[in-house]
């Protein structure tokens, strides 16, 4: 229950932040623009407005997750709030845990609407309604989830600005591992391989969750490549919220 009013009150007090409704009017926003944009294109109408519309989800969520999140544990100390928190008979997991599950219920919201936004965009073209759209805006949300883990992680022993820079830097390099370890393979060099291999297997592999071109084209995505997704992204984000935890531990909030 403790866990569950800390992520209510997260979500209430995300939901009134301006960012969040800035990054949310830009992102439905680009989903317009795709409508003229379209226009452009011969027989690419739709995709373009499926593509606008999945880019738009991942770029805004991103901006969100990561501004949001790095002030679950940074704004409270500047606050000071976070000393009296410490006070109460609330365990600092079961604290971070619930400002952690508090943004991921704000972003999957502004995911849905986003989503809804999309249907309402489609409603009168070829793909009303296309459920094959949704594997690909629920592997968004689950990327989501793992970069507000990485927002959290950081936000736990760093400043508000180097924790967006490092999340920020994370997710680039994140979605960037496959073709870091294509490259040091061909270089030929040990120390750039070894780096490659390093990177591929440290930084979360946030390409896994990329399978906009897929939907977009129509192509079948098999549901093991979905589970297996999510399986990953729930792992990793597991994994991150436990280091986060062990160092929100071991700080002193005096």
């Amino acid at each position: 229950m403790k866990v569950l009013a800390i992520a209510l009150n997260t979500f209430r007090e995300a939901i009134r932040d301006r960012i969040l409704y800035n990054l949310l009017i830009f992102a439905l926003a680009l989903i317009v623009l795709s409508l003229f944009l379209r226009t452009l294109s011969i027989h690419q109408d739709v995709k373009i407005v499926v593509d606008f519309s999945l880019a738009a989800m991942g770029i805004v969520g991103t901006l969100m997750g990561v501004f949001l999140g790095i002030g679950l544990v940074y704004k409270e100390i500047e606050r000071r709030t976070i000393s009296v928190i410490a006070a109460k008979p609330v365990a600092r997991a079961q604290f971070l845990l619930g400002k952690y599950l508090g943004l991921v219920l704000t972003v999957g919201v502004n995911i849905g609407l986003m989503t809804l936004w999309m249907y309402w965009i489609l409603a009168f073209t070829e793909r009303a309604f296309d459920l094959s759209l949704l594997p690909a805006v629920l592997l968004i949300f689950m990327e989501l989830m793992l970069i507000i883990a990485i927002a959290l992680l950081f936000s736990t022993f760093t400043t508000g600005t180097l924790s967006a820079m490092l999340s920020l830097l994370l997710v680039v390099i994140g979605h960037m591992t496959v073709n870091f370890r294509l490259l040091a393979g061909k270089i030929g060099s040990p120390a750039a391989r070894t780096a490659g291999e390093l990177l591929y297997y440290l930084v979360p592999n946030l390409s896994t969750f990329n399978i906009k071109g897929q939907v977009v084209y129509r192509l079948p995505v098999p549901a093991s490549v979905v589970g297996g997704a999510l399986l990953y992204g729930l792992l990793i984000s597991a994994v991150l919220f436990l280091l986060a935890a062990a160092i929100f531990q071991r700080r002193d909030l005096r």
